[in-house]
């Protein structure tokens, strides 16, 4: 008898297993049918693996599916274990899982366990604008006392970190007795990720070397390439290269590491020094995509389109696919270095080969790269036939480029799209009357002028900032 009801199980099991993102959700409802079928809709590892199914197809209403069977399964079951629960918000698109929880927390009829607040708090920072939501489950995990476990105060401060709520996260890692690598990683990559914040989180890597924040945890691959990213932001090399040599001591076999080896050609590219960026770029025995990309972006800050396309060709002869970023950095380059037929291929070459769908920052660079050799038309008529229209930021490099070349015709033309509805900074106002003046329009910059005054906008002072 055991064996007639373990044999369906296991097949079951089998099937579901099986069963990849991409299958057709009624693939899933007929498996889902052998289980009613067999009576099985109240094993717990059978319910998990069909939640998990539901919920990783991208057909619409999947995940309703997996609710229900959350649903089904507790109005059976006395014991209210919180597996599935946990299983389906862990599962969920961010959204939904927060939707979920807030549905079981007004049904009272389970007691969440750590992971449950953990699975919701990591859904909570997957998705933005959800602080309020978060600091909600924050209260719920100190009323029920959950707060003690390591795994979900971490979680807590990557959350809030991704919510950019910084002064939340320090207060909770400032009040942990215990701390993991994670723990710390958490709260130096949120600082890491955020240039205002690159100090801090160089600030808090040195409270972590010298045990400041209490027990002593050696800093790992991890940490090592937010802090290189933090430097890179920085634009200090002097910190880097002691960054570097700290590295090179006390992780092992840092040449095979292709997350640190392109976090220091970024870092050395972006602190000025591409000679000493090059030379660890041609060292690494493993690039991937980021570290090519890095590259290309470093010798575009230099000003060196042309080795940046010839270190394209060697990308892409390895068989190593360039990405969206990869070719925002070579558009870049040729706009830096005045490359115009080489950007044009460039940006149809990723529509066209790589398939490759452009986004405002490709364009951008397009209007940009137009712009800066004088083929204001040109730029104009992009914009126009790709039809982005709408993007403000195209126009406002056109209105530059305009005031660049001295071009009151296409100026004015450019200045009276951006007014109906697109124009709201002062800047822009005063792009144009720049162009103006720069004819002897006199009237016209009165006239700018007094549009400025009606709308309220006032021109902005310059201001230098200087890093000590």
């Amino acid at each position: 008898m055991l064996l007639m009801h373990t044999l369906p199980k296991l097949r079951c099991l089998s099937l579901l297993q099986h069963c990849k993102s991409s299958s057709p959700t009624n693939h899933i409802t007929q498996i889902h049918s052998q289980i009613i079928s067999n009576g099985l809709t109240q094993s717990p590892s059978i319910a998990a693996q069909l939640i998990e199914r539901y919920c990783a197809s991208s057909a619409p209403y999947s995940t309703n599916y997996a609710r229900l069977i959350v649903t089904q399964f507790y109005r059976h079951d006395d014991k209210r274990n919180p597996y599935l629960l946990n299983v389906l918000i862990r599962c969920a698109p961010p959204s939904d899982s927060i939707l979920v929880f807030a549905d079981w927390v007004s049904k009272t009829i389970l007691n969440f366990d750590d992971f449950t607040y953990i699975f919701v708090l990591g859904a909570c920072a997957r998705r933005a604008r959800t602080l309020r939501e978060g600091i909600q489950i924050h209260s719920r995990v100190i009323k029920h006392g959950f707060l003690s476990n390591i795994m979900l105060q971490t979680t807590l401060i990557h959350f809030y970190v991704n919510q950019y709520a910084f002064p939340l996260a320090k207060k909770v890692f400032d009040e942990m007795h215990v701390r993991t690598p994670a723990t710390w990683n958490s709260l130096i990559s949120g600082y890491c990720s955020k240039a205002e914040h690159s100090r801090d989180g160089l600030l808090l890597f040195m409270d972590m070397l010298s045990g400041n924040c209490g027990v002593n945890i050696n800093p790992n691959d991890t940490t090592m390439v937010c802090i290189l990213s933090a430097v890179s932001r920085l634009g200090s090399l002097k910190t880097g290269a002691t960054i570097h040599s700290y590295i090179t001591k006390t992780i092992p076999n840092i040449e095979n590491d292709v997350y640190i080896g392109t976090g220091l050609v970024d870092m050395y590219a972006k602190c000025g020094c591409i000679n000493s960026s090059l030379t660890i770029f041609t060292k690494m025995p493993h690039k991937n995509v980021h570290t090519y990309t890095a590259m290309v972006s470093g010798l575009a800050i230099h000003g060196k389109g042309k080795q940046a396309l010839k270190l394209f060709n060697t990308m892409t002869e390895s068989g190593i696919l360039p990405n969206s970023v990869t070719f925002t950095s070579l558009l870049f380059a040729c706009s830096q270095s005045g490359l115009l037929n080489e950007g044009l291929l460039m940006f149809q070459i990723m529509k066209e080969k790589f398939r490759i769908l452009p986004l405002s920052h490709h364009y951008g660079c397009i209007v940009d790269l137009l712009g800066r050799s004088g083929h204001l038309r040109e730029a104009y008529e992009f914009i126009v036939g790709e039809k982005v229209e709408d993007d403000v930021v195209l126009w406002r490099s056109l209105l530059h480029s305009c005031r660049v070349h001295d071009d009151i015709v296409m100026g004015e033309k450019v200045a009276k799209i951006m007014e109906v509805g697109r124009c709201e900074k002062s800047e822009d106002f005063v792009a144009f009357s720049n162009i103006c003046a720069s004819v002897g329009r006199w009237e016209d910059v009165v006239a700018v002028r007094e549009v400025m005054s009606d709308k309220g906008l006032e021109s902005k002072h310059a201001v230098s900032t200087v890093f000590a």
